[in-house]
């Protein structure tokens, strides 16, 4: 999965047709149990571009996104936010499968 370098890097990630941001942090234990199947996700979804957010170097972004816990995805097609599965709460390969389905086409 693909690290985010740069809040303009955000910028233009985001104007891309699919892609879904993770906010994560290596301190995070929930983060760490999601982490095995995440490649098998980012092969399921391949019209997806998944890019990783390190919540500690982002702290200013998770702010504006309103993104207090962690481990969350947010969606973006072309600049606009189309979904976000944003809680503190440990995620299951089959919940962020269903929040990826749930997303427009």
């Amino acid at each position: 999965m693909e690290q985010l370098q740069s809040m303009e890097q955000f910028e233009e990630l985001k104007k891309e047709e699919r892609v879904i941001f993770l906010f994560t942090a290596d301190w995070c234990p929930d983060c760490t149990v999601i982490e095995p199947i995440l490649p098998r996700i980012e092969v399921d979804y391949p019209e997806y571009t998944f890019v990783s957010v390190d919540r500690d170097q982002f702290i200013d972004l998770c702010g504006e996104l309103n993104i207090f816990g962690i481990p969350s995805f947010v969606a973006f097609h072309e600049g606009e936010e189309v979904g976000r599965f944003v809680s503190k709460d440990r995620k299951t390969q089959e919940e962020i499968e269903a929040f990826i389905n749930g997303l427009p086409a």
